[in-house]
């Protein structure tokens, strides 16, 4: 089955409200094997819902609109879907009195306008939302379904997580579409496809392998068609995995940061940052995780050459000799950090973010990464754009990916 979707309201079109539903609905359609064809963003106005329901319906197997489902006069969603259906609009009793003892638990007085929310158009079915005041509507006109719901996202996802996607799924004889991402870190999506495409190319119609690459990432989604279950597909999962070796780093949009803090408390380790370059964002992304108190002590932004000599204990001529970018001075700031911050382990950034400050030896873009622990450092030399938050973006991430493998011993 296929559908699309209409998300109605002038806010979306002047970027005042991001449409984020349709994100939603893409994903959960998608899992009960109905395919999102379009997505399209229109103004609150009859005649333009009109006319795209005209051009939509008897084309594609559902329709859903979001949106316009308000008390107030803007919100025309319902008397347009009346008109084009050639109904009218008549009042469910039962849908006023779900709105007046809504009302009377939040205490507030139910006014002429709220009622109007219980006005429907006529021989529509009802899908409940105890969320709110607007409720969810299924209709059939020409061998499409159409289903109307408010645009408030929590709502929408009510209405369709208690109801809409279950009656949706039925009509589908049951078959789902099972899907696992595997996340991956360190190459990019060409040397990804290269070293699996052999797995790819035997893979049956129904299963299907998807790139969506990220700055330093690639996730890879493996979806499967099945009646019955989604043993195929970890079938296929597992042999991408077991060729892609240590690029995987977890599964379904887990985080770097998270999986690497669930590596340091399964080892009892510590962990602090010495940065640079990267100005404390690489403290930013492993705080960012809720618990990582239990493992990450802290950070020292060494900016300035003297913080990087009087707090991380950098030797002037290290400086002198080989500058703030080099190998030698991340080494000697993860030592530093081992030992100011007594962790068992450390990450040190430094290098030129830009989009200024090269030099012919040094361009923008150069990075240096160190990662290590009392008795081992490694390094790893950048080579990057004159993107300063690209940059700083990419490098936080392979410093992260550079602690992981170190941690695990690749």
């Amino acid at each position: 089955m296929e559908a699309k979707i209409i998300t109605i309201g002038d806010e979306l079109l002047i970027g005042q409200v991001i449409d984020s539903n349709s994100a939603w609905l893409g994903a959960e359609l998608e899992a009960i094997n109905i395919r999102v064809t379009e997505i399209r963003s229109i103004q609150d106005t009859e005649d333009e819902i009109i006319k795209h329901l005209s051009e939509l319906t008897g084309k594609t197997d559902v329709i859903i609109l979001t949106g316009g489902l308000g008390p107030t006069k803007d919100d025309v969603t319902k008397k347009a879907l009346a008109n084009f259906l050639g109904v009218e609009l008549e009042f469910n009793a039962s849908i006023l009195e779900q709105l007046t003892a809504l009302f009377k638990r939040i205490n507030i007085e139910v006014k002429e306008s709220h009622k109007t929310q219980a006005y429907v158009p006529a021989g529509c079915a009802i899908l409940s939302n105890k969320m709110g005041t607007a409720q969810g509507m299924w209709m059939e006109h020409n061998g499409s379904i159409i289903i109307s719901m408010p645009g408030v996202p929590y709502e929408m996802k009510y209405i369709m997580e208690n109801g809409g996607l279950e009656k949706l799924a039925a009509l589908n004889n049951g078959n789902r579409i099972f899907h696992k991402t595997i996340m991956t870190a360190g190459w990019g999506e060409t040397m990804i496809e290269e070293k699996i495409l052999p797995i790819i190319d035997a893979l049956p119609p129904h299963i299907k392998v998807a790139y969506l690459p990220g700055l330093g990432n690639v996730r890879i989604r493996v979806s499967s068609k099945s009646e019955n279950d989604d043993s195929e597909l970890t079938a296929t999962v597992d042999q991408i995995c077991n060729s892609l070796g240590n690029i995987v780093y977890g599964f379904d949009n887990i985080r770097l940061e998270e999986a690497i803090g669930a590596i340091l408390l399964e080892q009892k380790l510590t962990l602090g940052t010495a940065e640079s370059c990267t100005g404390g964002n690489v403290a930013r992304m492993i705080t960012s995780i809720a618990g990582s108190s239990a493992y990450y002590k802290g950070s020292i932004v060494s900016y300035a050459n003297e913080i990087k000599t009087d707090l991380l204990g950098v030797q002037s001529k290290t400086l002198e000799d080989h500058g703030a970018v080099s190998k030698e001075t991340v080494t000697e700031m993860v030592q530093g950090a081992l030992r100011k911050l007594d962790v068992d382990v450390a990450i040190a950034t430094s290098g030129i973010a830009g989009p200024g400050g090269g030099t012919p030896e040094k361009p923008v873009g150069t990075i240096w990464i160190a990662v290590g622990s009392a008795d081992k450092v490694i390094t790893h030399k950048l080579n990057l754009t004159k993107n300063r938050n690209k940059n700083i973006t990419y490098t936080s991430i392979a410093a992260l990916n550079m602690l992981r493998k170190f941690l695990v011993g690749q």
